[in-house]
């Protein structure tokens, strides 16, 4: 059985804060509005988007276009703005040539993360891709790395699983809860010291899909 690589979305594969923040600072001047609102929008999107968060910012500012084309214009300006490193990208491959399946299990509106996913050419180099949206079961529930695992063609008692994620708790205590072996995105962070700790921390995806590449095919250390 090829062992499975099963990678988080947003500030794992790509930087979404950044994005994100460059949004929000284009979106308050295209509609006239203060800066002082800055914040306020960025923390009500920054765990996630959805066209019920954009009803809640057109409601506050009284802006006149439906929600739906407000939330369709935010899914096409992240899109066309998000970045995957190209490191990354070619890291994917290399996994896939190597004999890993790769899967992208993420929490979020199954469109937006769909537009991420195809504009910066991650949906190519994945075998299959899981929102919460579909699954009803936002991660750290088992059933969302159970749909994940099915979707990538194994079993949720496969040996060889590895989850990649930069969340301690939605990526790391749930991936381990569901019998992954875990690789952590600190990004500068500490652990939680109140949390088990991972299998393995690193800095980014690139220096994860180098541990699985070091690790090998068969999904264990050497």
């Amino acid at each position: 059985m090829q062992p499975l690589a099963l990678f988080d979305l947003d500030n794992t594969l790509v930087d979404r804060q950044s994005t994100l923040a460059s949004w929000v600072a284009v979106f308050l001047v295209r509609h006239g509005l203060p800066g002082a609102f800055e914040s306020w929008l960025y923390e009500l999107l920054a765990d996630r988007a959805t066209p019920a968060h954009f009803a809640e910012v057109r409601d506050r500012f009284g802006i006149a276009e439906p929600v739906d084309t407000l939330w369709n214009g935010y899914c096409t300006d992240i899109a066309s703005t998000v970045v995957c490193p190209p490191e990354v990208l070619t890291g994917l491959e290399e996994l896939r040539t190597d004999g890993w399946r790769i899967g992208v299990a993420t929490n979020g509106a199954t469109d937006i993360q769909q537009a991420k996913l195809r504009a910066t050419g991650i949906f190519d180099r994945v075998d299959a891709v899981c929102t919460s949206e579909e699954t009803g079961s936002p991660k750290p529930d088992l059933a969302m790395f159970q749909e994940a695992v099915r979707r990538c063609g194994g079993a949720h008692d496969d040996v060889g699983m590895w989850m990649v994620g930069d969340d301690p708790v939605n990526d790391m205590a749930g991936a381990r809860e569901a019998g992954f072996q875990t690789v952590w995105i600190d990004r500068g962070r500490s652990w939680p010291e109140e949390l088990p700790p991972p299998d393995h921390q690193v800095r980014d995806a690139r220096a994860a899909i180098d541990l699985l590449v070091a690790i090998g095919p068969v999904g264990k250390p050497a």
